[in-house]
């Protein structure tokens, strides 16, 4: 008998209907269904580096926001008595204090200058990176990385080496080539002239990053369009501005907020070009925090100016992280 037989054979089976007006239930054994398998390996994954952020940055944060309510001195710090509270007057004080105003306005000036100078030259390498041989890309690449792996105790040296005023390189290639007498001519007596050097020394450290990133950027602009667009009658600056600008514009506006964020809080370029011990026309913001709490024992000054360095650069930090969403999106 061949199969079809069998089957034409097999009585038929009634299958039992619901009654009407009844949903049918899915067919369960009773239990709920398991959970996948590694679902909770990623938070596990993720759990070191959270409680890491929380000892390294979150503690801290909190015990400054607390010291800034209070008056903590050498003798608290020393004995850990409780600090009396003050409430806000430590904040009246510093914003009653016209030096502070005097120093935000240095510290912004300063890194409106560091910023642009570091996102142009980063732009200029990045582009000329486009045109150059492999090799030689490779090259630049290497220096770049080196420049930026640099100990920041090493540059800084390095350039205060360079403008020396009796061995400084900078015043022997004015005074020896550009017929200009700079011989023991100090860069930092004049805060503006000094405030170049050390400007340098953060431009020099930051181009790296800056360069390598918009370099990558740089790569995913369609060859294509570009030719397209010469071939229009585009020139070099109108196929920048309509090709290239649009594609690089979100990775530039992130590394340029990261400037921001990076040069508004100098600290270790200005204190250690200067000796350990900045003039009053080198203090920033930073150096400012760092004074009054070492230097004048009044800690809990220095973590208001911290405090109020954290609220000024929020608006940058809320729109960094705009910027990261948007890029996000677009991937």
């Amino acid at each position: 008998m061949s199969a079809a037989d069998m089957k034409a054979a097999d009585p038929p089976v009634s299958v039992p209907r619901a009654p009407e007006g009844t949903r049918p239930q899915p067919a369960t054994n009773g239990n709920r269904p398991p959970r996948k398998a590694g679902a909770l390996l990623p938070y596990l994954l993720i759990a070191p580096a959270f409680i890491a952020i929380a000892a390294v940055f979150v503690w801290p944060f909190i015990k400054t926001v607390v010291m800034s309510f209070q008056d903590v001195g050498r003798r608290e710090l020393w004995t850990g008595d409780a600090a009396p509270w003050v409430g806000f007057d430590q904040f009246t004080n510093i914003l009653g204090d016209g030096e502070f105003w005097h120093v935000v306005l240095r510290t912004v000036v300063f890194m409106a200058v560091c910023v642009v100078a570091t996102m142009a030259v980063g732009l200029g390498l990045s582009m000329l990176m486009q045109r150059m041989s492999t090799w030689v890309r490779l090259l630049l690449t290497a220096a770049l990385v080196a420049a930026w792996s640099m100990p920041l105790l090493v540059a800084t040296s390095i350039f205060r080496w360079f403008a020396d005023s009796d061995y400084g390189v900078l015043n022997m290639v004015l005074t020896k080539y550009l017929g200009i007498d700079a011989q023991g001519h100090n860069w930092f007596l004049d805060p503006k002239q000094g405030f170049v050097v050390i400007g340098a020394v953060v431009v020099w450290g930051a181009v790296p990053f800056v360069s390598v990133t918009l370099y990558a950027a740089l790569t995913q602009v369609p060859k294509e369009l570009e030719e397209a667009a010469s071939l229009d009658g585009a020139g070099t600056f109108g196929v920048f501005r309509f090709v290239t600008w649009p594609v690089i514009k979100p990775v530039f506006q992130m590394v340029a907020t990261l400037s921001v964020l990076w040069d508004f809080n100098v600290f270790g370029q200005i204190f250690l070009m200067r000796g350990n011990k900045p003039e009053p026309e080198y203090s920033v913001l930073g150096i400012y925090s760092f004074e009054k709490a070492f230097e004048s024992n009044s800690f809990s000054q220095g973590a208001a100016i911290s405090l109020i360095t954290v609220l000024l650069l929020s608006g940058v930090a809320v729109y960094y992280l705009r910027q990261l969403l948007k890029i996000g999106e677009v991937e």
